[in-house]
């Protein structure tokens, strides 16, 4: 496979034969696969790649090979920005079972709504058979979407606003905050306070951090407690106010990175970003951003296996500008 060096720098210290060259080198980052439908979640089982396509499909990856399974579902999704088939997890017992959760916009008699479901593979398709939560609200925008597995064996969803502010604070409403879920159906509210949160990860410890798009500019990197409330729309970015958590980095009121999958990979966070059109390489103990990856334009998802780091673009959402390659899958060493 084609490899590129991001950056490649070469500096001399003069021409005699004490000069020492000392190569300064970038990651090192491979195209796995090419060609991919707005792809969105990034899973791995058996050294096969599954990932959510917003399209309606999955796209499983098995050496240079993509195929496109289809996903029948019991509503047809929603045509309208950012919808479609968002978050997809493989459960625990996927060897056995052949299930997953995924998370969709659907249409119902023209308005939109999001839903969660288990849905199984068989024959090289996938089919809905259950669903977990329904008509949760939602409107032309932040869906979140995000599902993840936690250490304590639940499902994490993220939902997003629905572009209704209100919505992150009103405890009866769905929107703008994380679920935890039981795999019968159960929830609970895990926190609030969230505008289109799209990003989940936990440290070594356990601790669950979370991204999430801000109103303009001042993204966010929360670190998440259960109950507790992160502030949205009442403060946003460095803002404080008692009883409301502020985010542990944020982006500023200058830039806008548009975060979505996070996931840690020896012990820094790594981001997706699609405004932002970088992959940013964070120390979460000294808030610091050590490094962007760029070049490769909008960037949806990041999944690491303890060894390389895999993210996939987003070019071909209608946001970005595709190569004859997008959207693509890729390895940073």
């Amino acid at each position: 496979m084609k490899k590129w060096f991001l950056v490649i720098s070469l500096i001399l210290f003069g021409c005699t034969e004490e000069t020492e060259k000392l190569p300064i080198q970038g990651p090192i980052v491979e195209k796995v696969a090419t060609n991919l439908n707005i792809p969105w979640s990034i899973n791995l089982h058996d050294n096969i790649f599954y990932i959510s396509e917003r399209v309606g499909t999955i796209a499983r990856i098995q050496g240079s090979t993509v195929v496109h399974e289809p996903v029948q579902l019991s509503d047809n999704l929603a045509a309208i920005s950012e919808a479609g088939l968002l978050g997809f997890v493989l459960k625990p017992d996927f060897d056995e079972t052949g299930e997953a959760y995924a998370y969709y916009t659907y249409d119902m008699n023209g308005e939109p709504f999001n839903r969660v479901v288990t849905i199984k593979r068989e024959d090289g398709q996938w089919q809905e058979i259950v669903i977990h939560l329904d008509s949760i609200v939602t409107g032309n925008i932040h869906h979140g979407g995000r599902l993840e597995i936690g250490p304590d064996g639940l499902l994490y969803v993220t939902v997003g606003d629905a572009g209704i502010p209100s919505n992150a604070q009103d405890p009866s409403s769905l929107n703008g905050k994380i679920l935890r879920m039981k795999d019968d159906g159960s929830f609970e509210i895990f926190s609030m306070g969230h505008r289109n949160p799209q990003g989940l990860a936990w440290d070594e410890d356990g601790t669950l951090f979370e991204a999430e798009h801000g109103q303009s500019a001042n993204d966010e990197i929360n670190l998440v407690e259960q109950g507790k409330n992160y502030g949205y729309p009442i403060i946003e970015g460095d803002e404080t106010e008692e009883g409301l958590e502020s985010p542990i980095i944020t982006s500023g009121s200058d830039e806008t990175w548009a975060p979505s999958g996070i996931t840690f990979h020896e012990g820094k966070l790594y981001v997706a970003t699609l405004r932002g059109e970088s992959v940013k390489v964070m120390n979460i103990e000294t808030g610091e951003i050590e490094q962007s990856i760029t070049g490769f334009g909008r960037v949806r998802d990041v999944f690491s296996d303890g060894k390389s780091l895999y993210f996939v673009t987003n070019n071909t959402d209608g946001r970005g500008t595709p190569s004859e390659d997008d959207d693509v899958l890729y390895r940073l060493e």
